[in-house]
């Protein structure tokens, strides 16, 4: 089970961490990455304040939400941060509350057949791993055009920080930032426990954080309640 005392210091350790890095704490909202830990996660996030949860895996998700009392659900906004199946989609519809994966046409029409008007976050590729999915930048404008035309809001942007210097990470969130500005998007979503600085610096509206809230998850291949 997760400590939701010590979820409670580490989240004021994270926004501290945000201030020190020139950011604003009410502005900058944090997703509490909830995947790989039991359900009890989500509880010690709803506990501490945290109204947003990212989670990466559908049959996870499924089965750690049947496991919440309506209390906590009605808390929580559920974040898919994950690489997405197509097919997975229907299964999480009512679930989800917000798709920030969408990286292809197949996708956003599956969201938008299941989830009509969902809000979704284009997925941007700027850290060339193709393992993170992700659409090129240069793709990308017309995969925020189709998924508006398709009933969607799309509401920001989200990415993955490449591996390497603090510099070239803020070189590609700045490159995240400028695509969310042209297309008039408000939230983006990039930065996570190590390179959360970086991304602050850039302008990220919303930082993804699992390890410095919850400490190292579990191996994959280990038994999760609720999982």
């Amino acid at each position: 089970m997760i400590d939701t005392a010590d979820v409670r210091r580490r989240v004021e350790r994270v926004r501290n961490r945000i201030a020190d890095a020139g950011g604003d704490t009410d502005k900058i909202g944090i997703v509490a990455v909830t995947k790989g830990f039991d359900h009890s996660a989500i509880e010690a996030a709803a506990a501490a304040g945290l109204t947003m949860v990212g989670e990466n895996y559908a049959q996870e998700l499924r089965g750690k939400w049947d496991e919440l009392d309506s209390v906590t659900k009605n808390a929580v906004d559920v974040h898919f941060i994950g690489r997405l199946q197509s097919n997975k989609v229907r299964q999480l519809a009512g679930v989800v509350g917000v798709w920030q994966s969408v990286d292809r046409v197949r996708l956003v029409s599956q969201i938008a057949h299941h989830a009509p008007g969902a809000a979704v976050f284009v997925h941007l590729d700027v850290s060339g791993a193709a393992s993170q999915g992700g659409c090129e930048p240069a793709e990308a404008s017309a995969l925020v055009s189709v998924a508006r035309s398709e009933g969607l809001e799309v509401a920001g942007c989200m990415a993955i920080g490449p591996q390497g210097s603090p510099v070239q990470i803020e070189i590609a969130f700045n490159e995240v930032a400028r695509f969310a500005d042209h297309h008039q998007l408000e939230q983006r979503c990039m930065g996570m426990s190590a390179d959360l600085e970086a991304a602050v610096r850039a302008g990220s509206t919303m930082v993804r954080i699992g390890t410095a809230l919850f400490g190292n998850r579990p191996p994959r291949d280990a038994p999760t309640q609720g999982a």
